[in-house]
């Protein structure tokens, strides 16, 4: 197992919920939860749009201020843990208020407290990516949106659309991501994992991301891939999200190391990963037995996401430093 820290792009935070955790959050509050556990005690789903139904009805246990400072705890602890020294994780105002920006403004210093601790205690800086939920619609995504912008700064650092990729085009949200950027939000976007090579395409050309969230079917269009290769516009791969919902049979199948060679900017990160039975030590485990990864390609990987990462100058900085001294 490679020492080097690490660095992880894509991590949804309610999606990082451990099922203990929001069955502890569910009895304090006497919340019913119907089809949310299998018999294992994990999370229940077959298929990408089951896999939303039940994150939906898990986060619903999560109302208050308090119960997302105490998500954020519980996952930087178990990121400590794994050695990573930088997240970014997805959250939406959407079930942080209602995307109502007083409500958001509650659950933002709350989750902002937690982290700082977490900080303190473990050296592990955690941000903020804001993320509009792609098929509740556009108009719904504008006032994520409006929600990120007021609150950019320190901990909220980006912008990312989530959700449903088969849900309508890119283009319906550019004026959302047209607000965060002139906020001076980092941008990125789910895209190239249901909708294909062409999706990709569309997060490039109609929102102008810098980063794309999995993008890994690029690998069936070579001019996509040399355009990926050129512009230097990074992927936040998933590897064991695809295998587990289905999108590539194992793990010898997975086109991460294809990208790599054909010097698209990679990353590797967990998505949601309690529900896929992984965390990031298992993805790097797992490249290295299959692809034969070693610390001088996970070193790597990072170094492309501590470049790539929506953090302030001073915090890449440091991250880069910190990757640098294994060198020594």
């Amino acid at each position: 197992m490679t020492d080097v820290p690490r660095i992880e792009l894509h991590l949804h935070l309610e999606g990082a919920a451990p099922p203990d955790f929001i069955r502890r959050i569910a009895a304090e509050k006497s919340h019913r939860l119907d089809r949310v556990f299998d018999e294992r005690g994990g999370y229940d789903f077959s298929d990408f749009t089951r896999f939303l139904q039940v994150y939906d009805a898990a986060t619903a246990v999560l109302t208050t201020p308090d119960d997302y400072a105490r998500l954020v705890t519980a996952i930087c602890e178990d990121l400590a843990e794994q050695g990573v020294i930088y997240a970014e994780t997805f959250v939406s105002p959407e079930f942080c208020g209602g995307n109502d920006l007083t409500a958001w403004r509650d659950y933002l210093a709350a989750m902002t407290e937690a982290a700082a601790r977490a900080e303190a205690r473990h050296g592990l800086r955690l941000r903020g990516v804001v993320t509009p939920i792609r098929h509740l619609g556009p108009e719904r995504a504008k006032g994520a949106a409006l929600c990120a912008a007021e609150t950019a700064g320190a901990w909220v650092v980006g912008l990312g659309i989530g959700g449903d990729e088969r849900v309508g085009l890119p283009a319906d949200f550019a004026y959302s991501f047209d607000m965060a950027r002139e906020a001076g939000l980092g941008l990125t976007a789910h895209a190239g994992e249901w909708g294909g090579p062409d999706s990709v395409r569309g997060v490039l050309d109609d929102l102008r991301v810098t980063r794309v969230g999995h993008g890994v079917r690029a690998i069936e269009d070579p001019a996509l891939v040399d355009r990926l290769a050129e512009d230097g516009v990074v992927l936040e791969i998933c590897p064991g999200s695809n295998i587990a919902l289905g999108l590539y049979p194992n793990w010898k199948a997975h086109p991460i190391d294809r990208l790599r060679r054909a010097g698209v900017p990679v990353t590797v990160s967990t998505d949601d990963p309690p529900f896929f039975h992984t965390s990031l030590t298992r993805e790097y485990d797992r490249l290295s037995d299959v692809f034969g990864w070693q610390d001088d390609t996970f070193r790597a990987i990072n170094i492309t996401a501590a470049q790539a990462a929506f953090c302030d100058a001073a915090t890449r900085a440091d991250l880069l430093t910190a990757l640098e001294a294994k060198d020594d």
